[in-house]
């Protein structure tokens, strides 16, 4: 049975802001380069997206049968949530070796979380 995960990636967003353009392509090339690396090894990304920048976030919060609506991000945090890759592989020891491969390109962190898949 192959198994789904979601690849987190986290990153300082005000180096992503104040990067000059040719700083962003390189590592939209490195991206693309690991997306052609799961290919290649038959990981099957399913999706994935780049994330705006959490001060444009919005954050619902219950407590009980209130609910609080407020703009930004949850927490304060030195790293936020830059994207996210959805993909299937059986190895996932592989998987975070090729992801931290991506990493070391730009720094950041990222957490692979297995993804529970609900029969329809």
């Amino acid at each position: 049975m192959t198994n789904r995960w979601i690849v987190l990636l986290w990153g300082d967003e005000d180096f992503w802001e104040g990067a000059s353009p040719e700083t962003q392509e390189r590592i939209m090339n490195e991206h693309q380069a690991y997306s052609d690396a799961c290919d290649e090894r038959g990981y099957k990304i399913l999706g994935g997206e780049e994330l705006g920048f959490s001060k444009n976030a919005v954050t619902v919060r219950a407590d009980g049968d209130t609910l609080a609506i407020t703009d930004g991000p949850y927490v304060e945090l030195a790293e936020h949530l830059g994207g996210y890759y959805v993909i299937e592989t059986d190895d996932v020891q592989g998987l975070a070796r090729l992801t931290g491969e991506l990493l070391l390109t730009d720094g950041g962190g990222a957490e692979l979380r297995p993804v529970v898949v609900h029969d329809a």
